[in-house]
């Protein structure tokens, strides 16, 4: 392992004070969280604001903070794509979907779906796109983890792979929901005064002139203009459509974001939280792609790829240059504070990806199909804990066999299974009145395989840059399949729909679910409305 250095010191100091504060979050949570309803949706008693910075803290995620400022520094215009992509899908979001959702819905993104469809097999179905979605997302973070753990702590990426799955377990099993939100308010705090400070560093290196800045990082990329223009990553334009309808379409079918829409008390409160993400999360994402900039005229690609190839150190990397350097007392405390706020990050955007897959799990495949909606709460919540040890457990195991991939990558395909499963059946049950079960099932089936089998013969896997099959040249030429499988998600849904016969109790309880979604009336309440 090697000497461990004064900033590793720091860095371990500041990460384990995180986690001994989230503990004891976790520990005060555990009284709330003993219901189905506090566990799953922290008894839907949080305000607009609360939750809207809780959602932000989500989804300032490890794929932000390191793949994008990776990407970006590597590849220069093209990393912009995953910035606008992530924001522009809180626009349908805040539209079409915030409100009807907290109120037609009660603990899953699954519920919304099958309310007025039949139950079991939309359960079962939405629950596999989901717990699909999320262990693409928690291989994400665990691979952040690791990439930055191999760099700034004194310990080996499988080893930090290990410690943040095993916290993450550690507070979905004890403190559900509300321990999960309070560390993601905490976090989100901290990152965004973290991604402030290099910010300000960075543009003060440049004198504050953005065109210095994007000149300089073009001039130490090795490509010159070429940085500054579409086609350094994305070879295949059409790579670049793809996953910008991904990103722009994904957000509103993602489980762990769209469930946190329950934890508030009404619609109110859930369009008020939509408006924070908006905010808070566009400011942070322009900073990100500024410091992708910073890193490559400060750092250099060959210092970034040196450390990862897949760029994930560029953010850490940069705040050690911005201290001072490497041996530098400034240096090392700036990058020992950015990487433990990373840890940070990451252990907040697991828990609560834990908490949504565990859900799918318990609520949606034990309750709703298993014990077809007779389950008692305590035998759901004993199912509960168990998911979330096994689906822990296995994210573990999965990242530690896919490191080597960039982290904002991987999270472009979890929106793009999203955009094509999850998100064609929650529009069309909110605004199609003809739409039936059999339509909901051909379309979160078709777009969950379509999604999951493109990858597979794509580049990200078969080919030179793949994980395996390096002498094959790839049968699918996109990295990213959403141009091909988001349209089949709607399409299979609108021909298994018309195809088959008319199903008037979907029909009759349209009326109701507009009434439930637009007014409110019938909706669940919140636990201090008891």
């Amino acid at each position: 392992m090697g000497t461990i250095t004064g900033g590793q010191w720091l860095t371990s100091v500041f990460f384990f004070a995180f986690v001994a504060f989230s503990l004891g979050l976790t520990y005060w949570s555990m009284r709330r969280a003993s219901s189905a309803s506090g566990f799953y949706v922290a008894g839907r008693r949080l305000t607009g604001w609360q939750n809207g910075l809780a959602i932000s803290g989500d989804y300032m995620s490890a794929a932000s903070f390191l793949g994008i400022a990776g990407l970006v520094s590597l590849f220069g215009f093209d990393g912009l794509l995953y910035s606008f992509g992530f924001i522009v899908g809180w626009i349908f979001i805040l539209l079409l979907i915030a409100e009807p959702l907290r109120n037609a819905g009660k603990y899953t993104l699954s519920d919304i779906m099958a309310f007025r469809l039949r139950a079991r097999p939309v359960h079962a179905a939405a629950a596999l796109s989901s717990v699909t979605i999320g262990l693409f997302y928690l291989l994400a973070q665990l691979v952040g983890a690791g990439a930055i753990a191999s760099l700034l702590l004194p310990v080996g990426p499988s080893v930090a792979i290990s410690i943040v799955g095993v916290l993450m377990i550690v507070y979905v099993l004890f403190g559900g929901m509300v321990a999960t939100t309070y560390v993601q308010i905490v976090k989100a705090v901290l990152i965004l005064v973290a991604t402030c400070l290099l910010t300000l560093l960075v543009l003060l290196s440049f004198h504050f002139n953005v065109s210095e800045l994007l000149g300089a990082a073009a001039a130490r990329s090795g490509k010159g203009d070429l940085f500054l223009q579409p086609g350094l990553f994305f070879k295949n334009k059409l790579d670049l459509i793809s996953l910008g309808l991904g990103l722009a379409l994904g957000t509103g079918g993602l489980p762990h974001i769209m469930m946190r829409f329950y934890t508030v008390s009404d619609a109110k409160n859930a369009r008020a939280s939509a408006n924070w993400v908006i905010g808070l999360v566009g400011i942070y994402l322009v900073m990100t792609t500024l410091l992708g900039f910073g890193a490559a005229a400060l750092v250099g690609k060959e210092a970034i790829t040196a450390a990862n190839k897949a760029g994930n150190s560029a953010a850490p990397l940069l705040a050690l240059q911005l201290g001072g350097g490497d041996g530098t007392l400034g240096g090392e405390i700036l990058v020992a504070f950015v990487s433990a706020v990373t840890f940070a990050t990451i252990l907040a955007v697991v828990a609560g990806l834990i908490i949504a897959a565990t859900s799918n799990i318990a609520h949606d495949l034990y309750t709703h199909v298993l014990r077809t909606g007779q389950s008692e709460e305590k035998a759901e919540m004993k199912v509960a804990r168990i998911a979330a040890l096994v689906i822990g457990l296995t994210a573990i195991v999965l990242a530690l066999t896919a490191q080597s991939l960039n982290v904002a990558f991987l999270v472009g395909l979890a929106f793009a299974v999203a955009a094509s499963a999850n998100f064609p059946v929650i529009i069309y049950s909110l605004f199609w009145r003809r739409f039936n079960t059999t339509g909901a099932m051909c379309a979160l089936l078709s777009g969950l395989f379509s999604a999951l089998g493109l990858v597979l013969i794509g580049p990200a896997v078969i080919g030179p840059k793949g994980l395996m099959l390096a002498d094959f040249e790839p049968i699918f030429p996109l990295a990213n399949p959403g141009i091909v499988s988001i349209p089949i998600g709607f399409l299979a849904g609108w021909i298994g729909t018309l195809a088959s016969e008319r199903e008037h109790t979907s029909e009759s309880r349209f009326d109701e679910l507009q009434v439930r979604a637009l007014t409110g009336f019938g909706a669940e309440p919140s636990a201090k409305s008891h």
